[in-house]
């Protein structure tokens, strides 16, 4: 058998629990689902699954296909940036050596999107020159119509306009990366700060993209992160430094979050920070239980 890829696709709905059970169930029909965290203040899901390319494309069209028809873009409230109601769509290699493979299933996957559900498809980081995700969510979906319209934005496949109710969707290839939250007791001002101070474009860790946002629900606030290559930032010295920025601050830390899987070396490391993983949490003991023993043996 060939390697798993991985899939991590992300809904514009975290609230409406048959909605997103609706999306599960034909996503769950056609590849591995292992896993779906849904937030009810970024109204978004995060579903995990796995499998060859062709059960991935099926699954994840399918998921589009629910989507576009239970979820309204023009009613959307959450403090996540959206452009879709299948916002973006990334193939995940869990392998470095398993990219090509990805690139091909991410390419095919929204040419499917475009063409056959004639949704607007745009490509993002390596499969469009770098093109990164703020860049496409900048302003929302009434902003993004307004560049397609006057010709600024082309997506890769699909119509040139964009129908509010459904959106864009965006579809990229990538390496595991772990999707991570610190929550705080605090203002909001203080989770963008610190949000600021780690993220790399403000000149903190590599490869890590932070958000601070208000969580209106839970009272509290929270820094949302991408640790887009843990063995150059490590969960833990990431904590460590979110929580001297917070006691600087006068903020409390109220506890952490993980959305979705964590590489089993990213766990360990966290280790260092007193944070512990339940092993449904840790990726390959995850594909190991749903796929089998064959695939065991090729975890080593």
């Amino acid at each position: 058998m060939a390697f798993p890829l991985e899939a991590v696709p992300n809904f514009s709905e975290g609230r409406d629990q048959a909605v997103v059970h609706s999306i599960g169930e034909a996503l769950g029909a056609r590849a591995a689902l292992l896993d779906v965290h849904a937030d009810a203040d970024h109204n978004r899901s995060v579903f995990t699954l796995a499998g060859g390319e062709r059960e991935l494309i099926e699954a994840l069209v399918e998921g589009v296909r629910v989507a576009r028809k239970l979820i309204d873009l023009r009613r959307h409230e959450g403090v996540h940036p959206c452009v879709g109601v299948a916002d973006v769509l990334p193939i995940v290699a869990v392998r470095p050596e398993d990219l090509e493979r990805a690139r091909a299933c991410a390419l095919e996957l929204a040419r499917q999107i475009g063409v056959d559900l004639g949704l607007p498809a745009f490509l993002y980081g390596e499969l469009a020159w770098g093109r990164r995700l703020p860049e496409l969510r900048r302003g929302g979906p009434a902003e993004l119509a307004r560049r397609m319209a006057n010709g600024e934005l082309e997506p890769d496949f699909g119509p040139p306009t964009l129908d509010l109710s459904s959106g864009a969707v965006l579809v990229g290839v990538r390496s595991p990366l772990i999707a991570f939250n610190v929550n705080l007791r605090g203002g909001l001002g203080a989770a963008r700060e610190i949000a600021d101070l780690v993220r790399e474009d403000g000149g903190g860790f590599a490869g890590v993209r932070a958000l601070g946002l208000e969580l209106s629900g839970a009272g509290l606030v929270q820094v949302s992160m991408n640790i887009e290559d843990w063995q150059k930032s490590g969960p833990a010295e990431i904590v460590g430094r979110i929580e001297q920025e917070a006691a600087r601050l006068g903020v409390a830390v109220a506890g952490t979050e993980l959305v979705g899987l964590i590489p089993m070396g990213a766990a360990a490391e966290a280790e260092q920070a007193g944070l512990s993983f339940a092993p449904a949490q840790i990726l390959e003991l995850r594909l190991g239980s749903e796929l089998g023993g064959e695939l065991d043996e090729m975890l080593g």
